[in-house]
């Protein structure tokens, strides 16, 4: 336990030390991803083998090193998930993708022992060769401040986490700078939140800094619900230390003395990274007590949400964690005055806290460098959807959609053209061709009506039916939805059973001006964040593809997605009246005659399309 900054600068210079004689580093991803597919059997298979060879390995960063060694790590993740598992070789930077089991000894004999690359394991492109992660075209637009750790450290060890300058931020904030200086910095960064709307986090601090209180809290917003978001998931399995120090910080600058991280159940391995770090921290004194000699006490606790998306709304957060159902409440007061049991508290999320130490390390200047006017630093997206490159990315804030779509993200899959990208999950809209080249940060972003959210951002191309796409997320949010306000309980669900009767060919043209009707009545009148962003998909869609919606009206899906307007014709030309159709149809609605075309009755078909599987001569198609 250090009892002073000195016992823990020491141990860092010892540590450093340590890190240094691994020779060689065998980073395995284990973030959630690439464990889904054998990343950790995969670990294990490589230890085995170097302790068959009888060749040293560490899997523990010790603080006295015996010898040279091979240090092998569960890191976080890389962020290239469509080519996992992943490996990464250090010093030599290369990247191995989509490793198995029966690759482990070649890696073993050729690159850990003969210090070779293999590379068919390397990533391929159009016919070039791309050994070194940074070369690869995914990564090399991309700047990774928030997530530079991410993949290049040991996720689960505070050693060398305290040996990459770890807790070095906090150790500044408790000796060479004051509560109302760190406050400042943080302010003339610019720095905003990264969970949803981008409200100035150096703002919230300073108000709660300037309460009076005996008990303040520093509240993390870890309840990531958005359909195809898992930009805070990723920090917290691959960097929680991070988290922690930007958290005490927090508490520092401050006055507060407890933490509370609020995280959804289905993000086991982040809770239990997180119970890891805090575990770690308090041994080594830098969480409890009086920390590093210090008046300065702090504590975290780990809350876990049992998944309602409306617990990501701050009031209803706050709720959930005092015991209570999670409803949101009417602000004022606001939650930096009256939040976490009644007591001042900060509300961030998990992203933002992560940018904490390097600000505190770097200054707010070297944070403003990156991004654009008002809208500094990074921001980590979940790219996701019908593109070649899924996974995590993180970009300079003011980025464009099209280096995403295109020069990281490859493009749609396939070849097929862009259309569309939700972003900001349920709460956000969709952007189009014609937002290409519009900087994606938080004020551009509101002028078409969207919003970044938490950073979600799902690609869709040519064959997305916006009509459906509109009618999931409605039915997501109208199935999230608490209930206690009467604009996003029965607003929601009216929107929903239109656009349900659109996608079956039922609507009517007056349907799209109640649609429109009823997004600016919840929008104006709904009680929290998710009930007056619920239309936002709806309100996009209609706005840049009302053609189709007109088109579904018409009894046409123009991309045929949509089951109940497709329909199902035998050819009269190709069908050779064998009636195998008739046997497989569950409602009876083929008939004829032997040898002699086959009919389909349209009011009785009900698309289960068993008729097309069961044809031996493919006469039957869905037109």
């Amino acid at each position: 336990m250090f009892k002073n900054r000195e016992e823990l600068i020491t141990f860092r210079d010892e540590i450093k030390k340590s890190l240094e004689k691994q020779k060689i580093k065998l980073l395995v991803c284990a973030g959630t991803g690439c464990v889904a597919g054998g990343s950790l059997e995969i670990y294990k298979r490589l230890t085995d083998l170097m302790t068959e060879r009888g060749w040293p390995y560490s899997v523990v960063l010790e603080e006295e090193p015996h010898g040279d060694t091979v240090g092998m790590k569960k890191c976080g993740c890389h962020g290239f998930c469509e080519m996992g598992p992943l490996l990464r070789v250090e010093p030599q930077g290369w990247l191995y993708t989509k490793v198995k089991i029966e690759d482990c000894e070649e890696i073993i004999d050729r690159t850990v022992i003969g210090g070779e690359l293999i590379e068919r394991l390397a990533y391929h492109k159009n016919g070039e060769v791309y050994p070194k992660q940074s070369e690869i075209p995914f990564y090399k637009k991309q700047t990774r401040v928030v997530l530079e750790n991410c993949g290049h450290v040991d996720a689960e060890s505070i050693n060398e986490y305290i040996a990459i300058g770890g807790y070095t931020a906090l150790e500044r904030v408790l000796f060479d700078l004051n509560g109302s200086e760190v406050v400042k910095i943080v302010k003339d960064s610019g720095l905003r939140g990264r969970g949803g709307a981008g409200f100035p986090a150096g703002i919230k601090w300073e108000t709660v800094r300037g309460l009076e209180a005996d008990q303040k809290y520093i509240l993390c917003n870890g309840d990531e619900g958005d359909p195809g978001a898992f930009m805070d998931r990723s920090i917290m399995e691959g960097d929680p230390h991070r988290v922690l120090e930007g958290m005490m910080i927090a508490g520092a600058a401050t006055g507060a003395t407890e933490g509370y991280i609020y995280v959804r159940a289905e993000y086991p391995l982040a809770v239990a990274r997180l119970v890891n770090a805090i575990k770690q921290a308090k041994e080594k004194g830098l969480l409890g007590k009086n920390i590093l000699g210090t008046d300065f006490s702090f504590d975290v606790h780990i809350n876990r949400g049992a998944g309602a998306f409306v617990c990501g709304e701050e009031t209803a957060l706050i709720a959930s964690i005092e015991g209570e159902r999670g409803f949101p409440r009417v602000r004022p007061p606001l939650t930096v005055i009256k939040g976490l049991f009644g007591k001042p508290t900060v509300p961030n999320n998990v992203e933002t806290y992560a940018n904490v130490p390097q600000i505190i390390n770097h200054g707010a200047e070297w944070f403003k460098s990156m991004g654009c006017p008002g809208n500094a630093g990074t921001k980590a997206f979940a790219l996701t959807g019908n593109i070649e490159n899924t996974g995590l990315i993180e970009v300079p804030m003011g980025t464009t959609l099209r280096e995403i779509i295109y020069d990281i993200g490859g493009g749609c899959r396939g070849g097929a053209e862009f259309k569309a990208v939700q972003i900001g999950g349920p709460s956000g809209g969709c952007l189009t061709r014609e937002h290409l080249d519009m900087p994606l940060d938080y004020d551009s972003l509101k002028t078409v009506g969207a919003i970044i959210g938490s950073g979600g951002l799902v690609v869709m191309d040519e064959h997305t039916c916006m009509v459906e796409v509109a009618r999931f997320f409605m039915h997501f949010t109208q199935n999230e939805s608490c209930g206690k306000c009467v604009p996003c309980r029965e607003g929601t669900k009216r929107m929903l059973e239109i656009l349900e009767r659109i996608v079956e060919g039922k609507g009517e043209m007056s349907d799209l001006d109640t649609l429109a009707e009823l997004s600016d009545m919840i929008i104006a009148t709904a009680l929290c964040g998710l009930g007056k962003t619920a239309p936002n998909p709806v309100r996009s869609t209609l706005q840049h593809f009302r053609d189709e919606y007109v088109a579904h009206i018409n009894g046409t899906c123009p991309t045929g997605t949509c089951k109940k307007l497709k329909k199902i014709r035998i050819e009269p030309t190709e069908c050779r009246g064998c009636s195998k159709c008739t046997k497989v149809c569950p409602v009876n609605a083929i008939s004829g005659k032997i040898k002699e075309p086959f009919v389909i009755d349209q009011n009785k078909c009900i698309k289960c399309e068993a008729c097309i599987i069961s044809c031996p001569f493919h006469a039957i198609k869905t037109v």
